[in-house]
């Protein structure tokens, strides 16, 4: 089968190469599955550098979600041969086939296709563990969401409004601002650049921002401690900025909000109750059609270095799903 390796660590994607490998052996308790869409995420290319928090042995096959079909699987899994079903894991899914714990796989959505679930699962449950476990989003609350282009953004911004709540989307690139407004159908889309609290003000009629989604870091994080009102909360997502920024702890103490650290993941992880519960809710909401994955572009596994150097070039207003065996 062809799978995207990972065969040494380099900031320039010349580590990485597409190779043909045998077929996975399943062990026990893993399900066998034939990946017919991948989408392509953030740490996936972090990983390719060594620059994420999770640092597999080299060589490893690139990938965190997948949508496919059922091979095999035990037979008290749930799962039976041909069943539809998205998931994955840290690494592995830019394969023909991959295995993966029968509790890292949920059926697809009814009407949902194969590019739609692989973009939908890790973006949403994301959006969902932070909006919803961590902030608990209330109708009319506003939510300023930053890095809107993203996947993580575009479903923060997506959830956000099939839950009642008021959208502010950003962005670092005016050339992207339609396409956001189009795809996110937030209140106002701004640039997140300068003193972008005044906008923020001037939006909200003085509020502020009730939640701050923030994947970006860096001195956009620094103006969003302007931005949160008063008992709000500031969700610490990621730094795709490049910065790590810090915060002086009298800041928060005076405006009384709080600064919430998001790892989705490892949340469900540590509460796999929760996790299927979010996991259920996100499902419910595809179905009834209430949100929608965006996606920027859908490439075959074979042209995966368009894929990584449009992520890394800042080009993509959504997911980037690959489909592997073209």
């Amino acid at each position: 089968m062809q799978a995207l390796r990972v065969e040494r660590l380099s900031g320039d994607l010349s580590g990485v190469t597409l190779a043909d490998l045998p077929l996975p052996v399943r062990a026990a308790g893993e399900v066998l599955v034939r990946v017919r869409a991948a989408s392509l995420n953030f740490p996936d290319l972090l990983m390719t550098q060594g620059g994420y928090q999770f640092k597999p042995d080299v060589p490893f096959t690139s990938g965190l979600e997948f949508a496919g079909e059922v091979v095999e699987a035990d037979p008290d899994s749930g799962f039976t041969p041909g069943t539809r079903v998205m998931g994955g894991n840290k690494t592995g899914a830019f394969a023909e086939f991959a295995c993966v714990a029968a509790d890292k796989l949920s059926p697809m959505p009814h009407g949902m296709d194969f590019p739609a679930a692989a973009a939908m699962g890790a973006a949403y449950s994301t959006a969902y563990t932070g909006l919803v476990e961590l902030c608990g989003v209330q109708p009319g609350q506003w939510v300023l969401v930053h890095g809107a282009s993203g996947g993580v953004g575009l479903a923060a911004c997506d959830l956000a409004r099939a839950l009642g709540a008021r959208v502010i989307a950003t962005t670092g690139s005016p050339a992207k601002r339609d396409r956001i407004a189009a795809l996110a159908q937030p209140e106002a889309v701004i640039l997140a650049e300068g003193r972008f609290r005044d906008q923020v003000a001037d939006i909200t009629g003085g509020a502020l921002a009730d939640i701050v989604f923030d994947p970006v870091g860096g001195d956009v994080f620094d103006e969003s401690t302007r931005c949160v009102a008063f008992g709000g909360k500031l969700v610490v997502v990621g730094f795709t900025s490049g910065r790590i920024a810090e915060v002086s702890t009298n800041i928060p103490l005076i405006k009384g909000f709080s600064v919430v650290g998001l790892r989705a993941g490892e949340y469900a992880r540590r509460f796999p109750e929760r996790g299927r519960a979010i996991q259920k809710a996100i499902t419910a909401l595809a179905e009834a059609g209430r949100i929608t994955p965006a996606i920027d572009r859908t490439l075959p596994l074979s042209r995966w270095d368009e894929g990584f150097e449009a992520m890394a070039g800042r080009e993509l207003v959504g997911k980037m799903v690959f489909v592997p065996g073209v």
